[in-house]
């Protein structure tokens, strides 16, 4: 191939043993993967990438179950939950316009479905389901840890060294080169170090662009003439903005990859090991920032930078900051990753299966004609051993990287599922329902749709454990932040047990949230709107004249300054962040130590194997110093 004599070479499909692996067909949906089968053909590399997915996606299921729950029971009480009730009874609250110009005051009770939905997935089930979640991610590891130690005991690698192999390798290839030392140039990773932080800035700017999109498009909306954008203003440039988000992942999952492949050069790893480990890192680092800048935004930052009335702040000075939906800072959140995962997984899975079939059809019907006429010349069209080398030659090209590209995925689609699942109970259930089809569009493809990958040894998944065990953290302290900094969960608590009617001795019977909205509101007065110039003659439908709006912070009337209230909630979303944190990992540090990595049988064995070489070794030395 250096010599240009031959195009390609890679190993060739047996016909006879494909059969075995698409027998992962739809009628089989419980059918466990056929890993040694797959072992034998593609390499224990690939193997354990399907037997870690399979076992994934049957750990997703638990998972389901109490997402499924969690919205369940929010749809079956938000008829009775006393805030949505408030909400819905509003009529005479009128809150503040959502923009400058021509926005209407509008009552509360407007949003009153709004805030029924968002009763479905942020009520009281939500901070059990993120503890629940910060459990599975660290049970799931471990019975992962313990899966593959008993996979790799059968197969007999757990003494195989990569490093040792690669030497080899290096060796076989040429015994009279020097092998390449290890090398580290301070220079070298100062550059590389500056242009990564450079590229995650250009990525965090990428999604301040999309906020300023956001702004513009709800002030466009809001002065539309169509009464329907109108009034729907803020949830279309919310939706709007998350396909554009959507649209910048595709755009950047390319640049990215270039990146990482630029940095990766500069570093001069010494083997493919290396570099396959430096790689991931940043590749996973860039696409991480890209899937998740904007949706960290909405969570922590929208709706607490944005000012008050009279005084927002704005964007080139003209554009005021977006403000939270009025139902809440969650539902804007929940919206956002609904969108994203549901146009990830589907036009994703059509692009993995459908682009590849594309290729292969175009490749088989445009082949180049000296091949035909090379196979026919020297050999009868019936040789079926020439036809099965040209159908390998057609099918679609692999790399080192191609199974990269299956973890990569599904690493996304984990922190997906475990970060701001406190925002998003139903993540679990989309990321399980792909993973359904992801394993048989994965073996499809690897079978008949690409050349066979050249088989590599493994005794686990590399550096991708280290991957999920960083997103297990993650997780915790982003959902923690969730509930305490963008759901309603902290203030609900306070009122409840500060100013609610619970708190004195004789109520009967009154819901302990009585109130709640009202408190939550704070009021503004319209003759302070400093850029409006209709304010002589407001009413609202009731006849009234407007004098004051609402908006929804905790500050005074007078001075609008932050009132008490504020310190209050403040100091008790520190609290609970602290403690749910704590709690949550010290949950997953006892269920790290109480499920051992390994098995107690592998254990043995592996104590059994160090005995049985010892004892050789030693009767080894005896004959040695007998002669």
């Amino acid at each position: 191939m250096k010599e240009n004599v031959f195009e390609t070479a890679f190993p060739l499909h047996e016909k006879e043993k494909l059969d075995i692996f698409l027998k992962i067909n739809w009628r089989s949906i419980r059918c466990k993967q056929l890993v040694e089968e797959i072992r034998m053909y593609f390499g224990e590399k690939i193997a354990l990438y399907f037997a870690w997915l399979h076992w994934y996606t049957y750990v997703l299921l638990i998972a389901t179950v109490p997402g499924i729950i969690l919205v369940i029971y929010g749809f079956m009480s938000f008829n009775s939950g006393q805030v949505s009730q408030e909400i819905c009874t509003a009529n005479t609250t009128i809150m503040c316009p959502l923009c400058d110009q021509k926005c209407p005051f509008w009552p509360l009770s407007d949003t009153c479905t709004y805030a029924k939905f968002t009763h479905s997935f942020d009520n009281e089930g939500t901070v059990l389901f993120a503890i629940f979640m910060a459990l599975w991610a660290t049970v799931y590891l471990e019975l992962w840890k313990r899966q593959r130690a008993k996979v790799v005991s059968e197969w007999n690698l757990h003494w195989w060294d990569e490093e040792k192999d690669d030497v080899a390798l290096e060796l076989i290839s040429n015994p009279d080169r020097e092998i390449r030392k290890y090398q580290h140039s301070y220079v070298r990773t100062t550059i590389v170090l500056i242009l990564f932080a450079l590229m995650i800035c250009i990525l965090i700017g990428i999604a301040q662009a999309i906020v300023v999109y956001r702004v513009m498009v709800t002030v466009l909306f809001a002065h539309s003439s169509s009464g329907f954008f109108r009034e729907r203003a803020t949830i279309m440039a919310v939706v709007t903005g998350a396909v554009l988000h959507y649209l910048s992942i595709v755009i950047m999952s390319k640049v990215n990859r270039h990146v990482a492949v630029f940095l990766c050069d500069l570093e001069k790893p010494r083997t493919f090991s290396e570099r396959e480990n430096n790689f991931t890192v940043k590749i996973f680092t860039l696409q991480f920032v890209t899937h998740f800048s904007s949706l960290i935004y909405i969570a922590f930052f929208l709706g607490r930078i944005n000012g008050r009335p009279g005084n927002y702040v704005r964007v080139a000075g003209k554009w005021r900051l977006e403000d939270c939906h009025p139902s809440g800072c969650l539902l804007d959140l929940f919206i956002q990753m609904a969108i994203i995962m549901a146009l990830k997984q589907t036009l994703n899975q059509l692009q993995e299966y459908l682009v590849p079939w594309i290729i292969y059809q175009f490749r088989k019907h445009c082949a180049k004609p000296k091949h035909h006429r090379q196979i026919h010349t020297e050999e009868s069209a019936q040789d079926q051993c020439k036809e099965d080398w040209l159908w390998n030659y057609q099918l679609n090209e692999v790399n080192s990287f191609s199974l990269f590209n299956e973890f990569l995925e599904m690493m996304i689609q984990y922190s997906f599922t475990t970060i701001f699942v406190a925002a998003f109970p139903l993540a679990p259930l989309l990321a399980f329902l792909n993973n359904l089809i992801e394993i048989r569009y994965d073996a499809v493809k690897m079978v008949k749709l690409q050349r066979r990958m050249v088989p590599r040894k493994a005794k686990d998944i590399g550096i991708w454990l280290q991957v999920l065990e960083a997103i297990g953290m993650l997780a915790v302290i982003a959902n923690g932040l969730v509930i305490s900094i963008t759901s309603d969960f902290i203030p609900m608590q306070v009122y409840k047990y500060t100013l609610g009617p619970c708190v004195q001795e004789n109520y009967t019977g009154i819901d302990c949230l009585t109130g709640y909205v009202n408190h939550s509101l704070s009021v503004f007065s319209i003759q302070d709107f400093k850029n409006r110039n209709d304010l002589s003659d407001l009413k609202d439908s009731m006849g009234n004249k407007i004098t004051h709006c609402r908006y929804r912070d905790y500050r005074n009337s007078d001075d609008y300054s932050y009132s008490v209230m504020f310190w209050h909630v403040f100091a008790a979303r520190l609290v609970f962040l602290i403690v749910f944190e704590h709690v949550a990992l010290c949950i997953k540090l006892i269920a790290a130590w109480f499920v051992p990595d390994v098995p107690r049988r592998v254990k043995n064995l592996y104590l059994k194997e160090k005995c049985d070489r010892l004892q050789r070794q030693l009767s080894e030395m005896d004959d040695s110093t007998e002669v």
